[in-house]
């Protein structure tokens, strides 16, 4: 399957309300190949980021190089962005519910986790099947999507769970376990799901009806 993720978040503290998501969101609908976004704000810093869906990799890269970068100059902001090939994780994502992979929605979730190892592996080689039995445990669990980096093969996902009490336990109590048995550093991330509903409806998130 082709398509490409990408995940963005710029180095600020705002409250969500007050981010111009309204022009934002006319200005990321007009992006080459863009299917659906996810807004992100971050829990505790409130920081402002999205998890994106392309229809490929190309026009993934594009938006991270040519649209991403002045959007992140007009907030004076430093900023993270990360491409990610979707063609690779379908069967690891789909064991998972992942909703951008034919998932099928329940509860809306409450909280948002974006994870990367600092591995560098081809997909298949990753260990996602022993993995996935651990993570469907995991408490409030709602759905994943699996990521392979473009060019650096990182491994990572992003979630949804159903609280940010349940997303919060997950990125500082299990997390840190399955990194230490890889003997890797990683980067842990986590937002809050209920400000940014109405903007991400408006981008056709996949997860919130």
């Amino acid at each position: 399957m082709s398509k490409a993720f990408v995940y963005t978040e710029l180095q600020l503290s705002v409250p969500f309300a007050q981010a111009p998501w309204p022009a934002i969101n006319e200005a990321i609908l007009r992006q080459p190949g863009f299917l659906n976004k996810t807004w992100l704000a971050g829990v505790q810093n409130h920081s402002v980021g999205g998890f994106y869906e392309f229809d490929g990799i190309a026009n993934a890269k594009r938006f991270v190089t040519d649209y991403f970068p002045a959007e992140a100059r007009k907030f004076g902001a430093a900023q993270t962005t990360r491409v990610f090939d979707g063609s690779v994780v379908e069967e690891a994502s789909r064991y998972l519910n992942s909703l951008h992979f034919g998932g099928v929605l329940g509860a809306e979730p409450g909280a948002f986790v974006y994870t990367e190892a600092q591995i560098s592996a081809p997909f298949d080689q990753a260990p996602w099947a022993a993995m996935n039995l651990i993570l469907k445990a995991q408490p409030g669990l709602l759905h994943k999507t699996w990521l392979s980096g473009v060019h650096t093969q990182s491994v990572g996902g992003f979630y949804a769970f159903d609280t940010v009490e349940n997303a919060t336990r997950f990125v500082t109590d299990y997390f840190p376990t399955e990194t230490k048995q890889l003997d890797v550093a990683y980067t842990t991330r986590l937002f809050d799901a209920a400000p940014v509903k109405d903007a991400s409806r408006l981008l056709h998130s996949p997860f919130f009806r």
